[in-house]
Formats: C-alpha cells, sequence, structure tokens
C-alpha cells in the first residue's frame, strides 16, 4: 500500500478539511440544494427542448443539432477535470469554491438567454451553435462542479451526504420542473413550435439561474468562507493532470464510471426522445402536457421521503443497483403494451392515466439511481485520501461530471440517430406518421434502453464501499490525523 496518510503526502492535503460526522443545520442543506436550481433549469432546458427548438422551430436538421451538441458535451466534458482540480487548488480567504459561483452566475445568465434567442433571431450555423453551447457547458460546470464538490467538505456521515443529495436533487428538478410548467402552460401554451415562447422561455431560466446561484452563494458565505488550511504548491498543467490521473485511476471509481457510463447515454436519448415520444407515440394534447410536470414532481417528493430509508437498509450500492432495474421494467412496460396491441385507444383519459403511472414508478426509481450514485462519489473521496493523503473533492466530481457529459453527448447524437433510423419526417403532425415509423421508434428505442439499463444495474451492484467501509475508513483517518507527521500505519 501507498505512503500512509499520515505521512509526508498529507502536505498536498485537503486545502479545509471536511465537517466531522454529524448532522447539518438544515439551513446548510437548503443552502446547498438552492444551487442546484440552475442545473435543473440548464438540464431541462438541454435535455428535453433544445432538440425540438432547433429542429422543428428554427429548421435545423435533426443529426446536425444532435452532433453540435455531442459536441459540445464532449468539450465540456475534457476541460471538467481541470476545472474540478483548480477548484480542489483555489487559495482564497472565501475557500476553495464560493469565488466559482461569484465569478460565473451572470456570464452564464447571459448566455443561457443567448442560446434560446441566436443572433439575428434566426437558426445559427453548426459552428455558431457550437460555439453558444460550449460556451454554456463551461460556465454551468464552473458553476455546479465546485458547488457540489462541497458535498464531502460539508460532511463526512455517510447518511448525512444522501441528505445533502436529497436536497440537491429535489432543488435541481423542482427548478427543471418549475421551467417545464412555464413552458407548456405559459411560455408554449399556443405550441410547442412558437420561436417566441422559446425565447421568453431563455430569458425567464436566465434570471433563475442568477438568482440561484448567488442564493445559495450568500447563503453558504458564513459556513464556509474561510481562508484555506493548506496552501497549494505554485500550478502546472503536467502537475494538474498528475493528480488528475491518480485519482481518476481509483479503483472505486472505474467501477462507479463503467455503470455510469451506461446509465446517462440512456438517460441522454430519454431526454431527447421525450417530447417525440410523447407527441407521436402518445398524442399528447396541450391539456396532458400541463399534468406531466406534476407527475414528475411528486415523484421527485417520494424519492426526498424514502431515499434515505432505502439506503439505511440496503445501502447504497444495492440501492442503485435494485431500483436501476425497476425503473427500466416500469419504463418499458407501456411500450411494450402498445406494441402487442392491449393497451388504452391513444389519446384517451384512460392510456395517459396509464402512460403517467408507469411514469411516477419509473422516474422514482431512476431518480434514486442517480442520486445514489451521485452520493457514493463522495465515499470514493476518503478511499482515496487513505490510499495517497490527499482529498480531491472536486477532481472526484468532475471526473463523474466527465461521464455523465460524455455519456449524456453520446445519448443525445443517438437520440437523433434513432429519429433518422425510425424516419420521422421534419416537421411531422402528431396523428399523420405513419404507424410502422411509431412502431420502429418504439423498437429501436427499447431495444437501446434495455441493454444500457441491465449494463447500468450489473456494475453499480459491484461498487466496493459500503457503509461499513467507509465507516472503517473514517476511523483510520480519524487515528492518522491524531499521529504525528510520518509515524502513522496504513491497515492491512
Amino acid at each position: 500500500m501507498d505512503q500512509p496518510v499520515a505521512g509526508a503526502r498529507r502536505a498536498q492535503g485537503a486545502a479545509m478539511p471536511p465537517a466531522a460526522a454529524r448532522e447539518l443545520p438544515t439551513r446548510i442543506k437548503l443552502a446547498n440544494g438552492v444551487g442546484a436550481v440552475a442545473f435543473g433549469v440548464k438540464d431541462n432546458g438541454f435535455a428535453v427542448f433544445l432538440l425540438l427548438y432547433y429542429n422543428q422551430v428554427l429548421g435545423m436538421e435533426a443529426a446536425t443539432v444532435s452532433l453540435a451538441l455531442m459536441l459540445a458535451l464532449l468539450i465540456d466534458a475534457c476541460v471538467d477535470p481541470l476545472l474540478g482540480n483548480l477548484s480542489d487548488r483555489t487559495y482564497t480567504r472565501w475557500g476553495r469554491r464560493l469565488p466559482w459561483l461569484y465569478a460565473a452566475a451572470l456570464p452564464l445568465a447571459v448566455m443561457w438567454a443567448v442560446l434560446w434567442s441566436p443572433p439575428l433571431g434566426a437558426a445559427p450555423s453548426f459552428w455558431g451553435l457550437l460555439a453558444i453551447a460550449v460556451t454554456v457547458r463551461l460556465l454551468l460546470s464552473m458553476v455546479e462542479v465546485p458547488s457540489v464538490a462541497l458535498v464531502p467538505e460539508l460532511t463526512r456521515d455517510y447518511d448525512e451526504r444522501t441528505n445533502l443529495f436529497r436536497w440537491r436533487f429535489l432543488f435541481a428538478w423542482s427548478g427543471g420542473l418549475a421551467m417545464l410548467v412555464l413552458a407548456y402552460q405559459v411560455f408554449l401554451a399556443d405550441g410547442l413550435l412558437e420561436a417566441d415562447g422559446y425565447q421568453q422561455f431563455g430569458l425567464f431560466g436566465a434570471g433563475l439561474i442568477a438568482v440561484a446561484i448567488l442564493t445559495s452563494a450568500a447563503m453558504l458565505h458564513r459556513h464556509v468562507a474561510r481562508l484555506p488550511a493548506v496552501k497549494p504548491p505554485p500550478f502546472s498543467l503536467s502537475h494538474a493532470f498528475s493528480e488528475i490521473r491518480e485519482a481518476f485511476s481509483e479503483k472505486a471509481f472505474l467501477i462507479l464510471a463503467a455503470g455510469g457510463v451506461a446509465a446517462y447515454v440512456s438517460q441522454g436519448i430519454t431526454f431527447a426522445l421525450s417530447n417525440y415520444l410523447y407527441l407521436f407515440v402518445w398524442n399528447f394534447s396541450p391539456a396532458t402536457f400541463t399534468i406531466y410536470p406534476l407527475i414528475l414532481f411528486a415523484s421527485v417528493v417520494a424519492v426526498f421521503l424514502t431515499v434515505q430509508p432505502l439506503h439505511r437498509r440496503w445501502g447504497k450500492p444495492r440501492t442503485a443497483a435494485t431500483l436501476a432495474l425497476v425503473g427500466l421494467f416500469f419504463w418499458l412496460t407501456p411500450y411494450a403494451l402498445y406494441l402487442f396491441g392491449i393497451w388504452p385507444p391513444i389519446g384517451t383519459v384512460a392510456s395517459a392515466a396509464l402512460v403517467f403511472s408507469f411514469l411516477f414508478v419509473s422516474n422514482w426509481a431512476a431518480v434514486i439511481t442517480l442520486l445514489s450514485s451521485s452520493s457514493m462519489v463522495a465515499e470514493i473521496v476518503e478511499a482515496f485520501e487513505e490510499r495517497t493523503g490527499r482529498r480531491a473533492e472536486g477532481s472526484f466530481y468532475a471526473g463523474n461530471w466527465f461521464i455523465q457529459k460524455c455519456a449524456g453527448g453520446i445519448g443525445i447524437f443517438a437520440a437523433g440517430m434513432i429519429l433518422a433510423g425510425a424516419g420521422l419526417p421534419e416537421g411531422a403532425t402528431p396523428g399523420d406518421v405513419p404507424a410502422e415509423v411509431v412502431q420502429a421508434l418504439i423498437l429501436i428505442y427499447g431495444a437501446a434502453a434495455l441493454i444500457l439499463g441491465i449494463i447500468t444495474a450489473y456494475w453499480l451492484a459491484r461498487f466496493p464501499i459500503g457503509r461499513e467501509d467507509h465507516e472503517r475508513r473514517l476511523a483510520v483517518l480519524a487515528e492518522a490525523a491524531r499521529t504525528p507527521s510520518g509515524t502513522g500505519t496504513t491497515p492491512p
């Protein structure tokens, strides 16, 4: 085993020691959670509306838009590890994370508005869309990576980290669903193909993003704004990439990454195709779309109420793997029943009610899977600290974003390919699409979701850090902290 945690490498350790295992005040949970509203606004826009807007409203080819959005994700993902390392190394009297939140909030809001109101009011070129999307995503990373990296800094407790993440997920989904409700009922009330509505959607979202980020930073300021305990060595790219490579070689991170790739590719496909599925398979009416966000919100409230009991009973890896399969089953079952001809007539109240019933359970399970995975990253921080004597919260969460964005970008691109493969025409009208096109869309998408879901569950079940491992590691690290530097011993 490497040099013990109390040895010489501790000089490179965490700039600010994380809080002890204790319950955090509710105001801190709220403060960290509210910043996730910005991520929810972004995620909802990119995943649900952006492909539809640029394809069906501005007239760009679906494959072209999908390619631009995928490349933007990949570029952003490649920069994320460096942003995480820079966040870990930030040395100011406001700590390591807050300066990033303050600096990026307003530029992010401005670029979000530009994304939905392209220059000259027309469809940009491929390169223009790519440039705007990359800028938005990089600015969002400058906020989200430091914000989520605060979780393992705020507490070491196995369950309290879940508590922080359930607040983050609740706020992120609330922000995204609030925008969804406003989109369907206000901005796009006259139809999903109205350009003016998307511009208003962008302006309102920009204001919400800025307010959420700055409010979170201000609420956390008194709790985390302090000069880091250890000043990092001078920055160099070679040293930064060496630290990133060392962090990403952690076994537990690689296992989680394998499951994460499949999960986020599937999520990217599903989010990008969601409006297509609801419009062209289920023929949702505008009135039905107003109920849709309420079902999603109810499922996320159910997540908030049930995830901690599930983690206490089963632990995070088993919960994540089991519910990945549960979510897959409930999501695909309506499409299977539709293909076999045992579904109520499309467009009826009975059909919509059944879709929403299955959606509630599938989304509840899927969100718990992703929440559990995010919380599992926090335990990797202490595993890495035990092995190397260095904490790297920002690097690990940036690595998680790297996986999410690369996989999500592939998912968005795959969604465009699925649409092309199914033969869905541009400017298609719900109800007028040939049955064979709808069936092809379901079969291709369903096969992809099934394979990816099984891969996700397989790898998440093999994550090697459970509650007992984490608590043993905390005891070892606490003992090492009491041992004079260089004299500690590494446990067998």
